[in-house]
């Protein structure tokens, strides 16, 4: 019998949806990953990381354990749905150290479980059964339940590819393909993922020194920002993973973009109300994180998957380095380029419907 932790199975990225009935293809949740033990009265709610999250998520552990039959080990996504879609953000705040929170957040912005993929059945493991028998045995397990959700699962590509553009207006991450006949691999990338990006131009604003380095010698990140519609710069996150050569090269060509840059700056001084500004404090980080101003001279264009936030946002990833923008004024970069995908009832998409909101 399995016992925790257990290492979830992985996606890599992928480029198209292909055609053939080789996979299974399912939407890409966009939430925590968790693995659900049940075992006897018990019930173990484990991350990615193998790092426990049943305190965070009371709701959950009490609806698990009575509507799941001891033994079973299922793989899924936890999330949180709120006017329609998926909160990330309402997701997130979820984690908190105050036992008081934890229950209060647990009854204004309940989670949902989503199953996509069983490990375990009463009568013993089924890691080794083909991702299509695994996916029966799934809907068999589950059909009779309401602590949990099923996630839509198709087998023709152009469902899968219809998804991938219709279901992100319910706030999914795109779409995974999984081998039909492959087992349950645990710690292999043996799914594929098929993901969103967006391109946007950005100001750099800022950056920080890659660590462990002596600073001026090599680029970290760079810090971007987009104009609201009040001209206020905003911080919208960063673009990073650049190559060793490319750091070092990138700190001698933004050296002189450095003088001045503290000189009026949006993110420092006298900051206007309600302007996102890099490294602000919070239950993650206890101190303010370092970085160098720049002068607002430099336009960047970068790609992205999602946001998040609100208005005024930001990136919920690391964006990646496209191209720079000389043709671009900094003053032009503003929240307007931001793609806003069409809207779909996030309970639609849990029934494996596409349904538009009203």
């Amino acid at each position: 019998m399995l016992t925790p932790p257990v290492k979830p199975m992985l996606a890599k990225p992928a480029g198209s949806i292909p055609d053939g009935s080789e996979l299974i293809f399912e939407p890409k949740w966009d939430g925590f990953r968790c693995l659900v033990f049940r075992d006897g009265d018990e019930v173990v709610l484990q991350s990615r990381s193998s790092k426990p999250l049943n305190r965070y998520f009371p709701e959950m552990v009490e609806r698990l354990t009575a509507g799941l039959p001891s033994g079973v080990v299922l793989d899924g996504e936890l999330v949180v749905g709120r006017n329609g879609r998926l909160d990330f953000d309402a997701l997130s705040e979820r984690i908190h150290p105050a036992v008081s929170r934890v229950n209060m957040l647990a009854e204004t912005t309940p989670a949902t479980f989503v199953a996509f993929d069983v490990l375990q059945l009463p009568s013993g493991p089924v890691l080794d059964e083909p991702g299509a028998k695994r996916r029966d045995l799934l809907v068999d397990l589950v059909s009779g339940t309401d602590a949990v959700s099923l996630t839509p699962a198709t087998r023709d590509a152009d469902v899968a590819r219809q998804w991938f553009t219709l279901f992100e207006g319910a706030g999914l991450d795109g779409v995974i393909g999984k081998p039909a006949d492959g087992p349950y691999t645990p710690d292999k990338r043996t799914m594929l993922k098929f993901k969103h990006s967006r391109t946007a131009d950005c100001v750099v604003a800022g950056l920080r020194w890659y660590k462990d380095t002596e600073p001026g010698t090599s680029v970290g990140s760079l810090l971007l920002g987009l104009h609201d519609h009040n001209g206020t710069l905003h911080s919208v996150g960063v673009v990073g993973s650049f190559p060793k050569e490319r750091r070092v090269e990138l700190a001698s060509e933004l050296a002189s973009l450095m003088e001045g840059g503290a000189e009026g700056h949006p993110w420092l001084g006298e900051i206007a109300e309600g302007t996102r500004v890099p490294g602000e404090i919070n239950r993650w980080r206890s101190a303010q994180a370092s970085w160098v101003p720049l002068r607002l001279e430099r336009v960047v264009e970068v790609s992205y998957e999602h946001t998040e936030g609100g208005y005024p946002g930001r990136f919920r990833h690391t964006a990646q380095f496209q191209r720079w923008r000389p043709d671009r004024e900094p003053s032009s970069c503003d929240y307007t380029q931001l793609d806003e995908p069409a809207r779909y009832d996030l309970d639609a998409v849990l029934k494996g419907e596409v349904r538009t909101r009203d």
